[in-house]
């Protein structure tokens, strides 16, 4: 829906006003009537005389700006374009002696004084209204432009956030086989988690926003199948409780972290150990992810892992921009990743 000012009745609406505050200036103006010419001071009569004028201008200053621009300007048709301008001055010059000396005949007639009056008017209207159909189209472009820049921003960030779905399944789908193998009791616990992982992928994530609680809610959930995989295989060190308000997140903005934590802290690691806190308190965020690496694995698996953080990295700063700050680290084997969030 567009903004109120963009609706054609307020257009017209400030049209007319600003017509009539413009040609009610020389009336505003001018001096009493007493002293004016006995054949100026029949109020009425000059009231029309000076309407039909004013017609004249206002039909040429919408001639322009409707027909002549867009079709001459635009078009490059320069010489047309002054042609046309070159005839439509005396055309006007006519229009107006006929009001003025013809339709009510005014005894005084000064063609010197005609023609220079009306010659200022004449450029008067001609640049303004060139200039109103250069902003107006200039605004409309302008506003055509944000539309499409929203459209293409929700477009990418749809793709962005789809893209992270099917590397999630994979993770999940691989720990329910293995659990399937195993003929391990946890397989139905995991199998409700998984289906409450997928309803909330299915439907929450399509939302702009969603409770910061859903979102902790879904990384447990996340956490507790990975932590089911690994077993004893994996330290685990999460703490993800500590949230003192209704805030709200982009869905599935930080699952990308925790992925690529199992995905490179996970297998051939030595004492391989990952650690993930999360803190929203006073409109802050504070999201830590840890995790010990090989850094011989590590070019490996970035290199069939498909979605890495480069994600996650563009889908904040289309988001947050500088509402967030995100810090990456390598140092002693140990990959930390620290988020923080401005929720407000």
């Amino acid at each position: 829906m567009g903004s109120w000012y963009s609706k054609k009745w307020v257009t017209a609406i400030l049209h007319i006003a600003a017509w009539l505050l413009l040609f009610s200036l020389p009336f505003l103006l001018r001096p009493s009537m007493n002293n004016r010419p006995p054949e100026e001071q029949h109020s009425a009569l000059s009231l029309v005389r000076y309407l039909l004028n004013d017609l004249i201008y206002i039909g040429f200053f919408y001639l322009n700006a409707i027909v002549l621009i867009p079709r001459f300007i635009y078009r490059r048709r320069y010489r047309e374009y002054a042609g046309l301008l070159a005839v439509a001055f005396p055309v006007l010059l006519l229009l107006t002696w006929l009001v003025f000396f013809k339709l009510f005949d005014m005894p005084r007639f000064n063609l010197s004084g005609h023609i220079l009056f009306n010659f200022f008017f004449f450029l008067f209207f001609l640049a303004g209204s060139t200039a109103y159909r250069m902003i107006r189209d200039r605004t409309r472009a302008d506003r055509v432009a944000r539309e499409k820049e929203n459209e293409n921003l929700k477009t990418e960030l749809s793709l962005l956030r789809s893209q992270a779905s099917p590397h999630f399944m994979f993770n999940v789908l691989n720990n329910m086989v293995a659990l399937a193998r195993k003929k391990s009791d946890l397989l139905e616990p995991s199998l409700l988690k998984f289906s409450s992982l997928m309803r909330y992928m299915l439907y929450e994530a399509d939302e702009e926003k969603v409770e910061l609680d859903k979102e902790t809610e879904y990384l447990q959930s996340y956490i507790d199948l990975q932590q089911q995989r690994f077993g004893k295989n994996l330290k685990l060190c999460v703490s993800l409780e500590a949230i003192d308000d209704n805030y709200e997140i982009e869905p599935m903005l930080l699952i990308p972290f925790v992925e690529n934590a199992f995905k490179h802290g996970t297998g051939i690691i030595e004492d391989a150990q990952i650690n993930i806190r999360l803190k929203a308190e006073k409109n802050l965020l504070h999201f830590i992810v840890q995790n010990k690496y090989d850094p011989k694995s590590i070019e490996l698996k970035d290199k069939t892992s498909g979605i890495g953080l480069a994600n996650v990295k563009r889908r904040l700063n289309l988001l947050y921009g500088n509402k967030h700050n995100l810090l990456i680290t390598q140092k002693d084997n140990w990959f930390n990743v620290s988020l923080q969030i401005n929720l407000n």
